[in-house]
């Protein structure tokens, strides 16, 4: 045993004890002839005094410079009264050094870690090894540790198993891009890398196996955005003979008690919201609802009125025409509004109308707006009354396509939350339910909303008859404006499975060919079953208030889904792309 204690176990019950601390130099300080030395480790710090007495152990620390790595052997003493530090687990004590041994010098690192600077992303993700020596970010780590510890623990004690599923596997019709790998003995044919287990988890439950979980590894090759990343960890779920109630409930309960356990924070039940509603209130299918601005519907208010802008999407079905209230918001000075509305422009909002009131009782004279004199005078004050509006405050219109006008006024309800301080609350968790099984693209042809496995909540033929009207059997759990984790009941029998296949256009010969392992499986004797996944990196990133999920995985990749630390991807040379049996295209070469 090289150590004794690391670092930040040492407190007073330790006083006139001898220890050995191995670590690295935090940080180095001269006082009137005294040494000090920060050393630390993954548990903390602990400050170690050298005198001058001990000539040889003096002269060694004198040399040490930051982030040397050391072992050094001492004696805990209390620190005299007014230096004590309260911001340090060990701050009530200090080691006087007896033996210091330099087990390995280091360069200066390319940031400082004792009070940390702004450094670029793409230098601390290129030296990852050191960044994750701060403090801030080895507590995440753990933070980490804990709570998949937490979630094991849970789900063994409630009969769970864990079983492993393949990485290497075979392309899905997904959607979404898959990570290719090609097969040497295979020559031609390729693996590719799991988007989620979601079929061998299937298989397994009729395979008997009732209760299955993994803390699964996932791949996308998609274009990442900020919360995105090409591998990222899923808390992957299944089960047997249970409904969507059974399953909500047991996945619920444990994040309750993660909350409760990591957190000590009381989360209480979830509310449950059917998808339609919260389009409706929030322009959002994963509402914040620590926010307490709402969208309210309008459009009977302005079918008659003059103005194209309004009547036009107020008169079509596919459209909607909403009103947000902004509290207090009249004060809003004018380049303000101008940024909001760039803002919803992102999302295709062709503007953004607003009416400040600033006096009710005067009419007309008291709202400032470029657009009360296009609109009747009892219909504003019919919108107005709706929305709730009193002197003060700022209501902003969205009318456009119905999918414009929720996301960019569902975005910009976020926006204003959090640029106005409006937040009710420090956790907003809740259920969204009663999603539809479809959803339509430009073209007119449907594609699955969850994916295709999704159980639908009516018969096979009531499903064809009118699939786009037909729900499905699906939640998500969402926390504070971010989804957590969702998943359905899945699909159980043979004919239903088909019933899906042929609403999406998925021909006989494409189902056998893609999904003939599934289709047989069902009819061999599959339960009824279903599950859900939850998004462990962004988990993560809630519990520890990080702003981006690559703070909480080890070694994440950048935005460009590219590794710089260890130069990954990389090229590969000809001997052994011609065992692959693959050739390059010069344009590839080139660039």
């Amino acid at each position: 045993m090289m150590r004794t204690h690391y670092c930040g176990q040492l407190n007073e019950t330790l006083a006139d004890q001898e220890v050995t601390l191995c670590g690295w130099v935090h940080r180095r300080r001269d006082h009137g002839g005294v040494i000090f030395l920060d050393i630390r480790d993954r548990e903390g710090l602990a400050q170690v005094v050298f005198d001058p007495d001990r000539e040889a152990t003096f002269a060694k620390a004198d040399r040490v410079r930051s982030e040397y790595v050391v072992k050094v052997t001492g004696k805990v003493r209390l620190r005299p009264e007014g230096a004590r530090n309260p911001n340090m687990a060990s701050g009530a004590i200090e080691v006087l050094g007896y033996e210091l041994e330099v087990l390995n010098q280091a360069e200066t690192p390319p940031f400082p870690l004792d009070d940390y600077s702004d450094v670029g992303e793409e230098t601390r993700l290129r030296y990852r090894f050191i960044d994750l020596r701060r403090p801030e970010m080895a507590e995440k780590l753990k933070l980490r540790s804990r709570i998949t510890s937490s979630i094991r623990r849970y789900l063994d004690d409630n009969g769970f198993l864990d079983v492993e599923t393949p990485i290497l596997t075979r392309a899905t019709p997904e959607g979404a891009r898959d990570y290719l790998v090609p097969s040497r003995t295979h020559p031609g044919s390729f693996f590719a890398l799991p988007q989620s287990p979601q079929l061998f988890k299937q298989l397994l439950m009729v395979s008997g196996f009732d209760r299955y979980y993994q803390i699964a590894k996932c791949f996308r090759d998609e274009d990442l955005r900020a919360d995105r990343q090409p591998e990222f960890t899923q808390i992957d779920i299944e089960t047997s003979f249970l409904d969507e109630k059974d399953i909500m409930a047991i996945t619920e309960t444990m994040v309750r008690n993660l909350f409760k356990e990591v957190l000590d924070v009381e989360l209480g039940e979830l509310p449950h919201m059917p998808l339609a509603e919260a389009m409706r209130r929030f322009g959002s299918d994963k509402p914040d609802l620590r926010i307490p601005l709402e969208l309210v519907d309008v459009e009977d208010q302005l079918k008659e009125v003059e103005f194209k802008v309004f009547a036009g999407p107020a008169n079509d079905p596919k459209c909607r025409v909403t009103a947000l209230r902004v509290p207090g918001g009249a004060s809003m000075p004018r380049k303000q509004i101008d940024d909001y509305t760039k803002f919803v422009g992102i999302y295709g909002a062709k503007g953004l109308a607003y009416i400040k009131v600033n006096e009710r009782a005067a009419g007309v004279e008291g709202l400032q707006s470029p657009i009360v004199k296009n609109i009747p005078l009892d219909n504003i004050n019919v919108i107005l009354d709706r929305v709730g509006a009193v002197d003060g405050d700022i209501v902003f219109f969205g009318a456009d396509k119905a999918k414009i006008v929720s996301e960019a006024l569902g975005a910009l309800r976020v926006k204003l939350g959090h640029d106005l301080n409006l937040l009710t609350c420090e956790w907003a968790p809740l259920w969204v339910v009663d999603f539809p099984m479809f959803e339509e693209d430009d073209d007119g042809s449907l594609t699955a909303m969850h994916h295709p496995f999704t159980a639908p909540s009516c018969t096979a033929e009531e499903l064809e008859a009118n699939p786009a009207g037909a729900l499905s059997r699906a939640y998500d759990m969402v926390l504070n404006g971010t989804e957590l984790g969702g998943g359905s009941i899945r699909i159980h029998n043979k004919g239903m499975q088909q019933a899906v296949f042929r609403v999406l256009g998925i021909s006989e010969e494409e189902q056998q060919e893609k999904f003939g392992f599934l289709l047989d499986a069902l009819k061999y004797g599959a339960p009824p079953h279903g599950g859900l996944a939850f998004g462990l990196d962004r988990l993560v990133m809630l519990m520890t208030g990080a702003s981006s999920i690559r703070e909480v995985i080890a070694f994440p990749k950048t935005q460009s889904a590219a590794c710089v630390m260890t130069q990954a991807p990389g090229l590969v040379d000809n001997k052994a792309l011609r065992e692959l049996h693959i050739r390059l295209r010069e344009q590839a070469k080139a660039e």
